[in-house]
This record gives structure tokens, sequence and C-alpha cells, in this order.
């Protein structure tokens, strides 16, 4: 009896990509003519989200341009970032919040499970957590199901992970 073939679908941002694209950053923002003494500031807050501040929303949507562009250049997708609102902050400045999404949420999970169901292919789909598990006994199916995954859009960075053959 064969035994199956399967792999992961994840989402995962690196934090130490994005670590380094906010050093990046922050070394521009302070070495910019235009936004040396704008007293920006772009910081990690435990692994979960990076918060920006500055001192006008024309300033902080500059900062944030240069942000995108550094965590682009690290392979960071943007479809993992959900910006909040700019807020006010002390000393008449204003902040943002990005959260980082990891893993898969529970909405584009069920899509995917949905999508290889459809697909008529012979493998299974099952929800495992914040990652997607997709199963079939032929290895060449489990490649077709790969590329109907990345022609879709299922708003963040798809990852196929732990591949198993036998």
């Amino acid at each position: 009896m064969a035994a199956d073939n399967s792999f992961d679908v994840v989402s995962k941002v690196e934090i130490q990509e994005v670590k380094n694209a906010i050093d990046q950053a922050s070394k521009e923002v302070n070495a910019r003519f235009d936004l040396k003494n704008s007293k920006s500031k772009i910081e990690l807050e435990k692994d979960e989200a990076i918060q920006l501040a500055s001192q006008d929303e024309y300033t902080l949507q500059a900062v944030i341009e240069i942000l995108s562009q550094k965590l682009v250049k690290r392979g960071i997708s943007l479809k993992n970032l959900e910006y909040e609102k700019v807020e006010p902050a002390s000393n008449s400045s204003v902040r943002q919040k990005i959260k980082l999404k990891q893993g898969i949420a529970s909405d584009n999970a069920k899509k995917i499970v949905a999508v290889v169901k459809d697909s008529k292919l012979k493998a299974n789909a099952s929800i495992q957590g914040d990652t997607v598990r997709i199963v079939s006994k032929d290895r060449d199916v489990l490649q077709q199901v790969m590329g109907k995954l990345r022609s879709g859009d299922f708003g963040v960075e798809l990852q196929f992970t732990n591949f198993r053959s036998n």
C-alpha cells in the first residue's frame, strides 16, 4: 500500500528580516534631509507589530513608504501587514501600528480547503491550527495543487513547507 505524500501551507513573517528592514529604514529616515529632524521612530513590538511615530501624517506616510521598500527588499510580502488607524500621540505627533500577520486566518484556510476540494484533484486538505495540510497519494497531484494555490489570492503570502514524500 502506498504511503501518503503531503505538504503544509503556511504564512509566516520572518522576524529577523523585519528587524533588518526596520534598521535599514531607520537609517535612511535619519539620513534623509527632509526627514532628518522629524523625530520619526520605527520600532518592533514583541515580534507582533511595527510601531511608527512621526511629527505629522504626511511625514508618517513618507516613513511608511521607506519601510515598505525595505520590507519588500527583505522578502516580506506587504500582504502580511495589517495597518491600523493613524492616532494622535503626545507632543502633537501621530503614530500608527502595523500588525504582522502570522499563520493563516481561518477564513483564508477555509478558502484554501475549498479550492483544493473544487479542483477535482485527488487530494485532501484539512485545517490544522494556523496551517492547512494537503495530502495525496500522488506527488504530481500535490505539485498541481501548489500551482493552483500559487495562482490564487488568499490575502497572505503562502509558503509550502514540510513536504513529505514516500
